[in-house]
């Protein structure tokens, strides 16, 4: 019993909300569906080794990063035009292979050392739309034609948001992007600043490979609760909200259909990838292929496992901006795949 109260105070001595939601979620199904519980605990423990291997990799750059002070030359490769750093930072995020949840580290890092939040949104919402893997998984699925039209779609989402939020910022809006304490608990740390030298072989030094250390302890930490908690919610909409309904509310052409698609996205239950054969079927069965490229989009930016990721991380003001660039993107990539696909 110590042990668990321990794990749900945070370092000020409060109940962290994240182990105190994952602990009461657990506690009420092994109560009210014991069966569900153990489904639940096991679906989030295969989600979380599904995305290891990304999460992995984003921890460990930042981490270097930190350590090795290669944070100065990312963040001098985020200087200059901010309409050039807008148009490249969403044309890396369509094509980088990281998830949304594993690229979390790299965007707390970038905002930490004091990147505009510009560049770092544009990248935020276009990585999560595609990846490599996941153009591969849409073109076997839906089509070569569908997924360059979604590769195209995160990109110009991602240019949405960038120059939407360069645009809002330019009125002072947003001018301290993280919560408290981010930027100063391991996930970038480092600010915009005068070069210093890089220690690539950071590990000869005592402080730099403790700093590597305190970095991706700290990194693995955050995500670590935020995305159990994530997954295990992402679970029960799954157990509890039956795929076809999803099906009848969205099986039908017309406007007013993208629009809700759009808005279903939202709180999509479906990952990217289990989402591709659902929106298969239904074309299939006669959906316009634009509303099924508005629910890939929305869903893919403000999945669960997504949003709870960017809430913890950023302040209200710039989620909701995460958002509503989002819903904006994904409403306009439907409607115009609709009308030239």
């Amino acid at each position: 019993m110590s042990t668990a109260i321990a794990l749900i105070r945070s370092r000020a001595g409060h109940i962290d909300p994240a182990f105190a939601a994952i602990l009461i979620v657990l506690a009420a199904l092994a109560i009210v569906a014991p069966g569900q519980a153990r489904d639940s605990a096991a679906f989030t423990v295969e989600s979380l080794l599904s995305i290891l291997p990304y999460l992995a990799a984003s921890i460990g750059i930042a981490a270097y990063a930190a350590a090795s002070g290669a944070d100065n030359l990312i963040a001098r490769a985020f200087q200059g035009r901010t309409v050039t750093m807008v148009a490249m930072a969403a044309l890396i995020g369509a094509l980088s292979p990281f998830c949304s949840c594993g690229v979390i580290p790299l965007i707390a890092a970038l905002l930490a050392m004091g990147v505009p939040l510009a560049p770092v949104m544009a990248f935020w919402l276009a990585s999560p739309i595609m990846d490599p893997s996941m153009f591969a998984l849409t073109a076997g699925t839906l089509g070569m034609e569908f997924a360059v039209a979604k590769t195209v779609a995160a990109i110009g989402v991602g240019l949405l948001g960038g120059y939407g939020m360069w645009a809002l910022m330019r009125f002072g809006a947003f001018e301290s992007p993280l919560r408290p304490g981010i930027g100063d608990g391991g996930c970038g740390g480092a600010k915009v600043r005068a070069p210093k030298q890089v220690v690539w072989a950071f590990w000869h030094d005592g402080d730099r490979r403790e700093r590597f250390a305190r970095n991706g302890l700290n990194n693995t930490l955050f995500l670590g609760k935020w995305l159990t908690l994530a997954f295990l919610l992402e679970s029960l909409m799954l157990a509890y909200v039956p795929g076809d309904m999803i099906a009848r509310v969205l099986g039908h052409d017309g406007v007013g259909t993208v629009a809700l698609a759009t808005l279903v996205g939202i709180p999509a239950y479906l990952n990217g990838y289990a989402a591709l054969p659902l929106v298969g079927g239904l074309i299939s069965q006669g959906m316009a292929p634009g509303v099924g490229m508005a629910f890939l989009v929305a869903g893919g930016v403000t999945s669960i496992p997504a949003a709870i990721a960017v809430f913890a991380l950023a302040r209200l003001p710039v989620f909701l901006a995460y958002v509503g660039f989002a819903v904006t993107g994904a409403l306009i990539a439907g409607l115009a795949y609709g009308m030239v696909g």
